[in-house]
C-alpha cells in the first residue's frame, strides 16, 4: 500500500456562514493543495469535507496518516462517535439527532476503503502544513464571502 500524509483544516467567516477547507496531500515528497467551500456551513461541516475531499482525491486503496487540528474530527472516528451515532440511526447517546450525519456518512465510507490513522496537532501553532491548510480554507471562505 502507498503511504500518504494528508493535512487538513476548515474555516467560516460567522458560524454558520461562508466556508472553506484546504487539504495538503504528500506522497514521495510530492504535494498536492486542495481547497473548496460552501455558504451557508459551519466550521465542523468544512473540517469533515477537507478529510473527505482529501481521501476522495486518492486513486488506490492507502496507508494515510491524516493530520487535523479538528478534535470534533479526531474523537469522532478515534473515540467511535460516528459508528455509533450511525448503529443509533444518526441519534447520540441522549437521543438528540447527531450533526452532519451526510458527511459522517461518506467519512464513514472512505475510512473503510484506506487504512487511515489520525493525527490531532494544535491549530494555530506554527505548524507549517496546519498554517498553509488554514490559509487555503480561510481564502476561500473569503471568496465566497465576497461573492
Amino acid at each position: 500500500m502507498k503511504e500518504v500524509t494528508i493535512y487538513t483544516d476548515g474555516a467560516c467567516r460567522g458560524n454558520p456562514g461562508p466556508g472553506g477547507w484546504g487539504a495538503i496531500l504528500v506522497f514521495n515528497g510530492i504535494e498536492k493543495e486542495l481547497s473548496g467551500g460552501d455558504n451557508p456551513t459551519t466550521n465542523n461541516r468544512m473540517e469533515l469535507s477537507a478529510a473527505i475531499m482529501a481521501l476522495r482525491a486518492l486513486k488506490e486503496p492507502c496507508r494515510v496518516n491524516l493530520v487535523t487540528d479538528s478534535k470534533y474530527l479526531c474523537d469522532g472516528v478515534s473515540k467511535g462517535w460516528a459508528e455509533s451515532w450511525k448503529k443509533r440511526g444518526w441519534k447520540k447517546g441522549d437521543g438528540s439527532p447527531a450533526l452532519n450525519p451526510d458527511l459522517w456518512e461518506q467519512l464513514l465510507q472512505l475510512l473503510s476503503v484506506h487504512d487511515v490513522t489520525l493525527s490531532w496537532v494544535h491549530g494555530h501553532s506554527g505548524h507549517e502544513y496546519n498554517e498553509r491548510c488554514d490559509k487555503l480554507a480561510t481564502r476561500f471562505a473569503d471568496f465566497i464571502k465576497s461573492e
